[in-house]
């Protein structure tokens, strides 16, 4: 049998491609052709990772300069004919009679037996141009009150027109047959796959709370934020990341700054495949108003995390057994309420362990082959059920096709080389208890003859490379050859390393080099792990996928370090920032120690202020913000902060370079603060008219941040400086931090 699954873009990350790629994956298991039609092509691949059996097919080019792109098409500036789709209503992807015209072809023309929609609009066109001679599905991956007036009506139009219609909840079909008493078509719920987790929890503590998603109003992430607030003083040790990209993010960072939760709650953007990202929690969170399915849900109990989910209509009520493997709070407690239950959890390492283990065994109910099956028994009823009476439109139009011409066939989609780059094995990436990567890949996917992992340092003129030998696939365990790049063993210099797979040295012309792209990077291991200190010096290693979706290993190897505990930021005074610091490696610290912020391209310009130790062995200081805006050059200046552990001693460098986060610089970000400098040029550049508040125009924002090789600097931005000339030097009589 062949199934189409209709998709708007396929390329993009969201959980309705997921879930088509995950049924799709798990029909083609069952012995079924699966082909993924995919409305628009915008980039060169998928973002997700998806099963090599699976083809896909894209309808319109949207890739700039790419041959056949329909970017200046004159159909794609017209209106569509169909109802609107909200998610798809605005932008550059709005349906316009381009996208009528390329879906009404496919259906035309298409071979498939079943032919399955997958949102508002798709199952719109498969209800007004699909064909009797397969079969019609649509899928609801929102739910019904969702719809709202045109979208709504046209939605229970099409539903109505289709042979079925499949939503991920009892509670919506309930809804969805309640609207259409009279409508022939089943209405039934088969909720989403979601395959087991690949990724593995390590066995210590994170201490990490996770939740992921669009970040939209619909989430409720300011709700999670607010609760957090309610426990961290009580819970000093544990921390909040949220992922995932939306309008939203703006304005959910303004309000981490203003709980001054900086340093403790992160958002983390979009990454892909999110189960690695499960894998680094303790306890999961969900705290929408209202939750279609929860598809987040299940991937994190997958990976045996207890969840904690409002009980908002539909899915988290249909997937938790409250108490059992999670935790519902009603959503009239708001904040106060979810912060209770965080403090359940939070509390009590027995409960979030057991509740783990059963989130894992309830997470199988949803397990590939149980929902493939599902469906195929749907295609086999439609099949044997007699052909049901179809609307007078319906009819019209059906007739009004055969009348013409058979179409031709269309061509075969294109073989699906694009998750395949450079036609390297994708491979998995762990860590083992000593910080060494492990790299796995499959053995019936690699070149015959002896291979090896090439290490090339990226921007390197001298092009230092470090080869490890791969096993033979005979030494393959469950299909898998398995190497470790041995910190011990392998000495890698600090910059950015890329990963290659190659043929053994000597056999160079038997193989090309293939870039490695990457399948599943796991870094849970390292949450929280400081840099590790050896005779050699201070280093950290931390996997990652890099942005092409290939692995790379980002390096760290120097001398002595000193890495960054803390950082709290005051407007009091003139404002400051205090730094509390862990010195490691080559490195002691005693009497007279101090800290020297240098500015970027003035030489000789900087401002010093002395560190105290502490019992443990770390250092604090604080740095005042005046001296710095009194030394300004220009419109935004950069400063650099090194220690001087003595009086003569060579200086050592701040950052933070320990942890599983490969690039902090726009993750990690403390608060900024805005203070009014009276040497502005409030003229510079700028009309200005009476309404301007001259006080306002003279504001400079500070701001200390992690540059891109994750050392502690500050941002001073602002008006253009009227004077520019400042003293070489100057040294800051100021206590150190408390």
């Amino acid at each position: 049998m062949k199934i189409a699954f209709l998709l708007y873009n396929a390329y993009g990350i969201g959980g309705t491609i997921r879930a088509a790629a995950n049924l799709g994956a798990a029909l083609s298991a069952a012995g079924h052709t699966v082909e993924l039609v995919s409305v628009y092509q915008t980039q060169d691949r998928p973002r997700l990772e998806m099963s090599p059996e699976l083809a896909l097919r894209p309808l319109i080019e949207w890739r700039k300069g790419e041959p056949g792109c329909a970017r200046k098409d004159p159909a794609a500036r017209r209106r569509s004919v169909m109802f609107p789709d909200g998610g798809l209503a605005s932008g550059p992807l709005a349906p316009s009679r381009l996208t009528d015209e390329r879906v009404a072809d496919y259906l035309r023309r298409t071979d498939a037996d079943v032919v399955i929609g997958t949102r508002p609009v798709l199952n719109g066109y498969l209800a007004r141009y699909g064909e009797s001679r397969y079969l019609r599905i649509g899928q609801e991956h929102l739910t019904l009150e969702m719809h709202k007036g045109r979208q709504r009506a046209g939605v229970l139009r099409s539903a109505a027109e289709l042979d079925a219609y499949v939503t991920v909840t009892e509670v919506d079909a309930e809804r969805y047959r309640a609207a259409l008493p009279k409508a022939g078509t089943p209405i039934l719920c088969i909720p989403n796959v979601i395959p087991p987790a690949r990724a593995r929890r390590p066995e210590r503590g994170t201490r990490t709370i996770v939740a992921a998603g669009r970040l939209t109003g619909m989430k409720r992430y300011d709700r999670l934020i607010d609760a957090f607030a309610l426990v961290a003083d009580e819970y000093p040790d544990w921390s909040l990341r949220i992922y995932g990209r939306g309008d939203l993010r703006d304005k959910l960072r303004r309000q981490v700054v203003r709980l001054d939760l900086c340093e403790r709650i992160r958002l983390m953007g979009p990454v892909v495949p999110i189960e690695t990202e499960w894998a680094k929690a303790e306890i999961a969170c969900v705290t929408s108003d209202r939750e279609p399915f929860g598809l987040t849900i299940v991937e994190a109990m997958h990976c045996g995390v207890p969840v904690i989910a409002t009980d908002c209509p539909h899915g988290p009520g249909e997937i938790i057994t409250q108490g059992a493997d999670g935790l519902l709070v009603p959503l009239e407690g708001g904040a106060e309420a979810y912060a209770d239950a965080l403090r359940i959890l939070m509390s009590n390492e027995d409960k979030r362990r057991a509740m783990g283990d059963e989130a894992r065994v309830s997470a199988g109910r949803y397990a590939p082959a149980l929902i493939a099956d599902r469906y195929l028994r749907l295609f086999e009823e439609l099949r044997e059920a007699p052909p049901r009476s179809r609307g007078l439109l319906s009819r019209l139009r059906s007739a009004r096709r055969a009348r013409r011409d058979e179409a031709p066939a269309l061509p075969a989609p294109p073989p699906r080389t694009e998750v395949l780059t450079d036609g390297a094995a994708p491979a998995r990436c762990a860590v083992s208890p000593d910080g060494s990567p492990v790299v796995e890949l499959a053995a019936d996917r690699l070149p015959s003859g002896p291979l090896d992992l090439l290490l090339r340092l990226r921007d390197d003129p001298d092009g230092a490379v470090r080869r490890v030998p791969l096993p033979s696939p005979d030494a393959a365990v469950d299909g898998r050859v398995g190497v470790e790049i041995d910190r011990e063993l392998y000495r890698l210099a600090e910059g950015r390393w890329d990963v290659f797979l190659a043929p053994r040295s000597g056999r160079e012309d038997a193989a090309p080099i293939q870039r490695l792209p990457v399948e599943l990077v796991e870094q849970a291991e390292l949450v929280g792990v400081p840099p590790r200190e050896t005779a050699r010096g201070v280093s950290a290693w931390i996997p990652y996928a890099t942005s092409g979706g290939h692995l790379g290993l980002r390096v760290w190897q120097r001398p002595a370090h000193v890495e960054v505990r803390e950082v709290a930021v005051s407007e009091d005074d003139g404002g400051s920032m205090a730094v509390v610091a862990e010195p490691l490696g080559d490195v002691v610290t005693g009497p007279g120690a101090t800290v020297r912020a240098v500015l970027r391209g003035a030489d000789g310009v900087d401002v010093v202020v002395d560190a105290e130790c502490t019992a443990d062995g770390g250092v604090r200081f604080t740095l005042p913000y005046r001296p710095l805006l009194d030394a300004r050059r220009s419109e935004r200046d950069l400063w650099s902060l090194r220690l001087v552990p003595a009086p003569g001693a060579a200086e050592v460098p701040l950052g933070r370079i320990g942890g599983d986060i490969a690039d902090r610089k726009q993750i990690d970000m403390p608060r900024g603060v805005r203070l009014e400098d009276p040497r502005a040029d409030v003229t510079a550049g700028v009309q200005k008219t009476r309404e301007q508040d001259e006080a306002a125009e003279r504001r400079v924002r500070v701001r200390p941040y992690f540059t891109a090789g994750h050392g502690l600097g500050l941002s001073v931005r602002g008006p253009k400086p009227v004077r520019t000339a400042v003293s070489a030097s100057r040294r800051e009589p100021v206590a150190p931090a408390a």
